[in-house]
Formats: structure tokens, C-alpha cells, sequence
């Protein structure tokens, strides 16, 4: 089982194509980046699980009856103070933009809400930066991981959210740092991988088994130790790219899954060649839906014309 470790969410998609300050219409789609990862595996037929936190009201309700209907098992504490996180999105063609709030109930999750002893057990733990932006989660998730390192892989995707931080760049810049230091398997998209390089990180110097760097309409770059793959993106006419790149990460968890290779020291340039095809196909095909929790099942990406392609 791969269990994901973070926020899940209400995001209100707009669904009139002006600002967000003049926008009456939206829907609503269950989001957040682990989560999305989470739901990701699940329909690539890889056991998955959610380590989360929502409150007690209708959203969080939805949301646990939703990972449970997605095969996702919710391992989600319910809070009895602060309400279930929700994100308004607006889509700039195909490209979304976030509001995120603050004192939700993920923001809220506390190292007894998170099941240590099943995590240890994991095939790999998935988490990213949003938890760090507040306490208690920040320590939560940080004392998990440091307990868990060694134990299982751990994957992680920068996913910067510069709202959530604001005048405390620095700070989330530590805390990145930090988090490299522990992560097995790293994912960010090239804009993040500048400019964090920007300002002095170095993602390479930390050796991850897999550094992934997702580029967009052009594919993603795979790097282990020396080997590297630079591998083109499937063409598709993009409806909504709202968590393409946890699409891509649910597709690479999931190409290591079914190759066995999550004990692995490195990673082969023919191997990483086709775990990059396979996360991006799955990327790929997740945007031409509408909604974060777009991955397609398995059984679909099998008639894609792209599948045969993976083995090349």
C-alpha cells in the first residue's frame, strides 16, 4: 500500500471565465494534492490510503464518502474546532489559479492523528509542502517523517503555494530544505526547480533516488544518480490542468509500484525512460477532464494508443 500523507479539500472551480471577483458560478470537486495522489493510485489499481484531517460538517463528510468510493482508504481524523479546507480555483485557459484559506481542519493535524505504526508498514509515504505553511501540522508532519526515514521510500512533491506563506519566503524555503533531506523520490515542475535554484537550492545536491522535474506541453525530465531521461509529453488538447502534475505523480508511484523497484539504489536510463512515459500518459490524459480527480482508470489507459509506446 502507498499511503498519502497531507491535505484534502473542497475545490470551487469557477465556472464563468471572468475574475474571481466577478465570478458567480462554481463547482464543486474533491482536491488536494496528496489526496489527488492518493485517488491517482487507486484508479491505476494500486492500493492507496489518506493520512488527512477534515472537520466535522457536510464537506468533510463528502470528502471521506468520496475517498472511500474511490477505493481510498480514509484514514482521516475528524476536528471539532475548524471546518474542512476549501480552495477557489479559476481556470486561465486550461491553467488554474488558487485562493487557498487558512485555519482549516488539515492545517490542524496533530501527530496522534496519524497512524505511525501503519505508515512504517507502507510501501512508500507521499507528502508535500502545504502542511508545513502552518501548526501543528508543520511539526506533525515533519516528526512522521523523521520516524519513518529508513523505514519506507518517501516521496515527495515540492508543490510551492506562495500565498500560503508570504512574507515568510525563508522560512518555507528551510522547510523545503529540510524535507529534501528526507525524501527518496522528489517531484517539482521546472518552474519551482528555478526558483528554488534561484534561491540557493539545489534539488540535485540532495540525491534523491528519483529526482522527477515535470516541464509541461513538453514532457518531464527523470534523473538517479547519472542516469537521465528526458521524455516527450503525449499530445492532447488540455481542458482543465488542475492536478496534472499529482497526476504524474500518482503515474510515476505507480510505474515503480508495478516494476518493483521502490528498493532500488538507482534507477536504469531504459527504466526511467518508461516510468516517465507511463506518468506522463497518465498526466496527459488526466487533462482533458475537468477537476483534480481526473486520472483515468487503468482499464482506459490500456486503449490508449499511446500504451504500446511504454515499453520502447
Amino acid at each position: 500500500m502507498i499511503v498519502s500523507l497531507g491535505e484534502v479539500l473542497i475545490d470551487m472551480i469557477a465556472l464563468d471565465d471572468k475574475p474571481l471577483a466577478m465570478v458567480e458560478r462554481f463547482e464543486r470537486h474533491p482536491g488536494g494534492a496528496p489526496a489527488n495522489v492518493a485517488v491517482g493510485l487507486s484508479r491505476l489499481n494500486v492500493e492507496s490510503a489518506l493520512v488527512s484531517k477534515v472537520g466535522r460538517d457536510p464537506f468533510g463528510d463528502f470528502l471521506i464518502d468520496a475517498l472511500e468510493r474511490e477505493g481510498v482508504k480514509p484514514l482521516v481524523a475528524r476536528d471539532e474546532e475548524k471546518h474542512t479546507g476549501v480552495v477557489f480555483v479559476q481556470l486561465v485557459g486550461a491553467k488554474p489559479e488558487f485562493i487557498l484559506y487558512d485555519g482549516v481542519a488539515y492545517f490542524n493535524l496533530r501527530e496522534e492523528d496519524v497512524p505511525i505504526d501503519v505508515l512504517k508498514e507502507a510501501e512508500a509515504v507521499h507528502f508535500g509542502t502545504v502542511t508545513f505553511a502552518r501548526e501543528p501540522s508543520r511539526e506533525a508532519v515533519f516528526k512522521t517523517l523523521r520516524k519513518l526515514r529508513g523505514k519506507t521510500v518517501l516521496s515527495y512533491d515540492v508543490n510551492i503555494r506562495l500565498d500560503l506563506w508570504r512574507e515568510r519566503e525563508e522560512e518555507m524555503l528551510d522547510d523545503i530544505r529540510e524535507a529534501l533531506k528526507l525524501a527518496d523520490i522528489v517531484k517539482l515542475g521546472w518552474e519551482e526547480y528555478r526558483y528554488l535554484a534561484e534561491n540557493g537550492i539545489a534539488v540535485e545536491s540532495f540525491r534523491p533516488k528519483i529526482l522527477a522535474i515535470t516541464l509541461g506541453s513538453k514532457g518531464s525530465l527523470l534523473i538517479s544518480g547519472r542516469a537521465k531521461a528526458e521524455v516527450p509529453a503525449i499530445k492532447v488538447k488540455a481542458v482543465d490542468t488542475t492536478g496534472a502534475g499529482d497526476a504524474f505523480m500518482a503515474g510515476l508511484l505507480a510505474g515503480i509500484h508495478y516494476a518493483k523497484a521502490f528498493g532500488a539504489k538507482e534507477y536504469e536510463p531504459e527504466l526511467l525512460e518508461r516510468l516517465g512515459r507511463f506518468a506522463n500518459l497518465v498526466a496527459g490524459l488526466s487533462v482533458t477532464r475537468r477537476g483534480a480527480w481526473s486520472v483515468p482508470r487503468f482499464e482506459e489507459i490500456k486503449e490508449s494508443p499511446e500504451f504500446p509506446l511504454l515499453r520502447r
